[in-house]
């Protein structure tokens, strides 16, 4: 009798962790289910991060991801001029294939090896197909060094990201998305003016966290972390499943509320929902994260690669306005770690333009001397109000250019404290933050007048 009580316990030693991933398995193809639909989608996306590089352009059909006509040898974008090659280089190999499509669908035979190539990509072979996918010819490059490097960077992430869904009773496989958002970089910002880990916009940003001329938690991955969790959260809830739920990150969330009105499911959404501003980024999103998260986990598990850790740090929650630069100096920190350490704090406040604002939460190394420091910090550098904004109303014949350079401003700077748009458009009345140098009074604001009729000085 004792003899099978150890059998079974040995047999239970060995089956229950693989019982445990079975049922974690199941549990991600319950909540990441792959439909059929989008095996393809996920295939090639899985090719995108694991075998091509930033160096390969895959030239495909953006509606048919199994169609792939070549894949283009571009010159590394380090190289000087760069840019230029590759654009004529992709120029070429669409016109290329471009005229094979064309000769096909007026009925010519394949006679080339490369016209034979794509006729094979068409198993119906009418005419009609073939001009259709001239005009639908798509060029993405590979990413697979890019996503390496992204891996090495969630290494000093992914834990906390994963225990903050935990703690929201999210699935952990959440974490993976800034994979596709971001590649896993905290600065990283689009030309859509999406910014951070994350990538929120200002307009959805705001509703989860502080965005102003002095504070951009975007920037935060903890921050923006948090935020995302909640937005993921209430997407479920309105949408019920999380294949709806991410494409809704993308899409947003409204948009996915009428489609599934219209379509009633996921698949029939990637099928056949062509409205709005749903192309081939949102009809893409959630294949890009399956993959993402595939192609990860298995550089996760290459021992090759030593992924980055998080930083030691401690935190002080100030109690009243602080001047960055003072703060620096007592604990003895770089600019460079400080920022790197806050990266929620804009450049007004790095450059003494702006105190730090009472009730941040200022994280510092944890080294013992910071420690020390910190117990004997007291509010000695607290201030009772922030630096006032100056104030300049725009008239007629101003530009941003300028009346930053009568304030001894960057247009950059100018932009940032008034949230201006890439090319600094004002208009006539309106009321322009000037940020103040350091050491400027605590007080209210100020209003400047213009010199002259017609543009500042």
């Amino acid at each position: 009798m004792p003899a099978r009580r150890l059998v079974i316990l040995f047999l239970a030693l060995i089956l229950l962790p693989t019982a445990a991933l079975g049922a974690k398995g199941r549990q991600d193809r319950q909540n990441f289910p792959v439909y059929p639909s989008i095996r393809a989608n996920v295939h090639f996306w899985e090719q995108v991060y694991g075998r091509y590089t930033t160096t390969q352009g895959i030239l495909h059909d953006k509606n048919d991801l199994r169609i792939i006509y070549t894949v283009i040898d571009l010159v590394d974008w380090g190289t000087p001029g760069a840019a230029r090659i590759n654009r004529k280089l992709i120029k070429l190999a669409r016109q290329r294939y471009k005229k094979i499509l064309t000769r096909l669908g007026t009925g010519k035979r394949p006679v080339t090896r490369e016209e034979k190539h794509v006729a094979s990509l068409f198993p119906r072979r009418r005419h009609s197909v073939y001009l259709k996918a001239r005009d639908n010819i798509r060029l993405q490059i590979g990413q697979k060094d890019r996503f390496y490097q992204g891996v090495i960077r969630s290494g000093a992430y992914m834990r906390f990201i994963k225990n903050i869904f935990r703690s929201y009773g999210l699935p952990q496989e959440l974490a993976y998305l800034p994979h596709v958002e971001s590649s896993f970089n905290p600065r990283a910002h689009s030309k859509a003016g999406a910014a951070g880990l994350w990538q929120f916009t200002r307009s959805t940003g705001r509703q989860y966290l502080t965005i102003n001329d002095v504070i951009d938690e975007r920037y935060d991955p903890l921050l923006a972390s948090q935020a995302a969790a909640r937005l993921l959260k209430e997407n479920h809830a309105f949408l019920g499943t999380w294949p709806l739920a991410l494409t809704a990150y993308n899409y947003g969330r409204n948009g996915m509320l009428r489609a599934v009105r219209e379509k009633k499911n996921y698949e029939n959404i990637f099928r056949f929902h062509r409205k709005g501003h749903f192309k081939f980024a949102s009809r893409n999103f959630y294949p890009e994260f399956l993959a993402a998260m595939r192609v990860a986990r298995k550089l996760e598990q290459d021992r090759s690669i030593i992924l980055d850790r998080p930083r030691g740090t401690v935190t002080v929650r100030l109690r009243g306005y602080a001047p960055a630069r003072q703060l620096r100096s007592y604990f003895g920190v770089s600019e460079e770690d400080f920022a790197l350490l806050n990266p929620a704090l804009r450049r007004p406040v790095l450059e003494g333009r702006k105190h730090i604002p009472r009730g941040y939460l200022l994280r510092l190394p944890a080294t013992r001397t910071i420690r020390q420091r910190l117990a004997r910090m007291g509010s000695r550098f607290y201030r009772p109000r922030q630096i006032r904004d100056r104030i300049y109303i725009v008239r007629r014949g101003d530009t941003a250019g300028a009346i930053a350079r009568r304030y001894h401003l960057t247009l950059t700077a100018l932009r940032v404290a008034n949230n201006l748009d890439r090319n600094g458009h004002i208009r006539i009345g309106q009321r322009l933050k000037i940020p103040g140098p350091a050491g400027t009074a605590d007080g209210n604001i100020i209003v400047l007048r213009s010199r002259g009729k017609r543009r500042p000085g």
